[in-house]
């Protein structure tokens, strides 16, 4: 019980510090493709480091039946940001968000068939008006009728594709430690991106200035060493229901920073839309 509740303390709290991202990336002056591959490279050498200060070793004989799982997930978060990315490029901010919370249905309709999870009523209930709230925060008037949103939103929907592969792949992972786990995904995701990168104008660290560098150490080693440490830990722990649930907090804190340190507007519907995320993920894990 008490391990089940620091797995979900873990996963919120991931899902805060994700939530903050935006802010930091404004700042940093490089292509998408960049941000994700410095994000990956400056996390696995946070982990490395780490690692070598506490004499710690990868158990590589003792995980040689999950590589293949823990290669073919970190292939695609590399995949999963680089979509996202992408669909950042061809359409709004809100419709490639909006494309790419759909994560969370893709994960709550497999699961009941690949891990024989009981999707109660309560829980469909939950799940139904959170997805309520969030089209409410995110919204879609900002979607225009060009060829690109529909790239776009195909992007963040390819996105979210990948990013439901990792969180189910990451359920049949079960024999490695949280921070070993996250070190080799990360190192998968590179040999992902380094190819996308160079394939697509290579890098520009020269543009970075005193503040892009600050927020590049920030995103890399916390929003993502740190955080995705924490984040995988969490989930071998916890159901895909519960998971998906709790990945609503990320778009909501992501609003809420967008308004308190960005000033950017906020309408009535996007008020209610956080009322009924907050209050009806905390009604399920309440009645859990």
């Amino acid at each position: 019980m008490k391990r089940h509740r620091n797995a979900k303390a873990m996963l919120s709290i991931s899902m805060i510090i994700f939530g903050t991202l935006g802010p930091f990336t404004r700042n940093i002056a490089v292509s998408s493709g960049e941000l994700a591959l410095y994000r990956a490279v400056l996390a696995a050498l946070l982990i490395c480091g780490y690692l070598a200060v506490t004499g710690q070793r990868i158990p590589f004989k003792g995980i040689q039946k999950e590589l293949p799982l823990l290669l073919v997930s970190g292939i695609a978060m590399g995949i999963n940001w680089i979509l996202l990315f992408e669909a950042y490029q061809y359409t709004t901010i809100s419709a490639a968000t909006l494309s790419y919370y759909f994560a969370p249905v893709i994960v709550m309709v497999v699961c009941p068939f690949l891990f024989r999870e009981r999707l109660t009523r309560r829980q469909i209930l939950c799940f139904v008006m959170s997805t309520v709230g969030l089209v409410l925060i995110i919204g879609v008037e900002n979607v225009g009728e060009s060829g690109n949103d529909l790239v776009g939103i195909l992007f963040g929907l390819g996105a979210a594709a990948f990013y439901a592969a990792v969180i189910l792949l990451n359920k049949f992972i079960k024999n490695v430690a949280g921070i070993h786990r996250t070190l080799l995904q990360f190192l998968a995701a590179i040999l992902i991106l380094v190819p996308y990168v160079v394939g697509t104008g290579g890098t520009r660290l020269g543009d970075l200035d005193g503040t892009g560098w600050g927020c590049l150490l920030i995103v890399g080693l916390i929003h993502t060493g740190v955080t995705y440490c924490m984040y995988f830990s969490a989930l071998k722990d916890l159901s895909g229901q519960e998971t998906a649930l709790l990945s609503y907090i990320d778009p909501l804190v992501a609003v809420i920073v967008s308004v308190a340190v960005l000033g950017e507007p906020i309408t009535i519907s996007q008020v209610i839309g956080g009322i009924l995320i907050l209050g009806f993920t905390l009604w399920n894990e309440r009645s859990s």
